[in-house]
């Protein structure tokens, strides 16, 4: 048996850039089917750190009141970075807003805030093919749901589908700007539980980060409640694998908050820890949230980045379907607003993770906990940071013995700016792409002299 869609929109995945496309979108009047291969009684339910930042200024088309149920601690201000190989701990403050939320919760509020304007959900539904016309246009998708094939001709098909999404192994993307440069070794395996513990933490104001034995990779405990711990680690793909629920069990059974300890919830996932797509349009397609690298590559947040480029797609969206041109042309607009948001900012954060991968896990601590909290925090959420000379001579003295990594860092620092100047000028139309891309790779070439890292790219 096999059924056919004909919506205007159709959106793959029903995270978090998948229900903001579809509200966007449906909001507008514009007819929008999100397909989903989970089942609805566990859509929603997605591997995450549960930290999530900026929610008072996120697009309003889900207004805040409809998620704000779902924060369980917004009494979360500032990280807390332990360093053992320091004996110390490095508190670092958060700006913003920031809370830690039921990640289950919070994505049954966005999929029911999406239905509220109009969007259909089609559960059950694992996408298998993506159509094409001659020219090479997106055309819509096909797939299984309960054993039948489902087809979805449409306008647009907006891909929020996840980290390494199968639409872009499916579409022939060649002849578009849409960035195929892209490869597991630029994405981050992870796991996390959630995890019920006797007593209340000393830490619930705080997200807790510490690092693995390894560069690349850390754990955190976040705290959804003083009692309610999301804790879970993950390690770069270009890093020897980490045996992840082993090492957090040891982590935990070491850590005495966690004695007696109950599990609730286990979940792992891959995240992408790398650049925004240079490009992510494509005749009739567009891609959103981590299924174009819309991460903050230091932290692994993308919660945000989904929110406003999935509004940012179906709006781009909506228009050209308006003006009956979903040419790349016609869509492209969609990438000068991404970057323009936070695009370039998180290109020049990941050139701190380009220099992760190259340095002494023990020398990068020691480092760290020598920097002023402050800057670091700076440096961490804008990818820049400026110091007097007061602070510049303290810091000179504190953190003697790290003086070759001050500079390395420094000159990481220089070329991040650089990298972030760079994206603040991306092109206004296709045909200048090229030479764009030209010039940012020089750009990165620097950033693998200065840091000694491989080529990420």
């Amino acid at each position: 048996m096999s059924t056919t869609y004909e919506p205007d929109v159709a959106v793959v995945g029903a995270g978090t850039a998948g229900c903001y496309a579809a509200a966007t979108a449906a909001a507008a009047g514009v007819d929008t089917v999100v397909v989903e291969r989970k089942t609805e009684s566990e859509a929603g339910h997605i591997a995450c750190g549960d930290a999530l930042k900026g929610a008072d200024a996120f697009p309003d088309v889900i207004p805040k009141s409809q998620i704000q149920p779902a924060f369980t601690n917004t009494g979360v201000d500032h990280g807390r970075f332990e360093i053992p190989a320091e004996d110390t701990v490095l508190e670092i403050p958060v700006p913003g807003e920031l809370a830690v939320i039921d990640r289950l919760e919070y994505g049954r509020r966005l999929i029911d805030g999406a239905e509220s304007v109009g969007a259909q959900f089609h559960y059950d539904t694992v996408v298998q093919d993506v159509q094409q016309d001659e020219n090479g246009r997106v055309t819509g998708l096909r797939g299984k749901r309960d054993g039948d094939v489902v087809t979805y001709d449409a306008e647009v098909v907006i891909d929020a589908a996840g980290a390494l999404s199968i639409l872009q192994d499916k579409a022939d993307l060649r002849s578009a700007t849409f960035d195929t440069n892209v490869s597991f070794q630029q994405f981050c395996s992870a796991y996390r539980e959630i995890v019920e513990v006797p007593e209340p933490v000393e830490y619930d104001d705080a997200l807790v980060f510490k690092p693995t034995e390894r560069a690349a990779g850390y754990l955190w405990y976040f705290p959804r409640t003083e009692t309610e711990i999301n804790a879970g680690l993950g390690f770069q793909m270009t890093e020897e694998p980490m045996k992840l629920v082993d090492d957090l069990k040891r982590d935990l059974k070491n850590r005495a908050e966690f004695a007696g300890a109950t599990v609730k919830d286990k979940l792992g996932a891959a995240l992408p820890t790398r650049r925004p797509y240079d490009s992510a349009v494509a005749p009739g397609f567009l891609a959103a949230g981590d299924a174009a690298g819309h991460v903050n590559p230091t932290t692994g947040g993308g919660i945000a980045g989904a929110a406003y480029a999935a509004t940012y797609a179906a709006e781009q969206a909506v228009d050209a379907i308006s003006d009956g041109d979903v040419s790349e042309a016609a869509l492209w607009e969609y990438n000068e607003r991404v970057m323009d948001h936070f695009g370039a900012r998180y290109a020049g954060l990941d050139v701190y993770n380009v220099l992760s991968t190259a340095v002494d896990v023990d020398n990068l601590m020691g480092l760290l906990a020598s920097l002023p909290g402050e800057k670091l925090a700076e440096a961490l959420y804008s990818g820049k940071a400026s110091m007097g000379l007061g602070l510049k001579l303290r810091t000179a003295v504190e953190s003697f013995g790290y003086w070759q990594q001050i500079l390395d860092f420094y000159r990481t620092k220089r070329v991040a700016e650089d990298l972030i100047d760079h994206y603040g000028r991306y092109p206004a139309d296709p045909d200048q792409f090229a030479g764009w891309q030209n010039t940012r790779d020089a750009l990165m070439e620097d950033v693998y002299d200065v840091t000694g890292a491989d080529p990420k790219y």
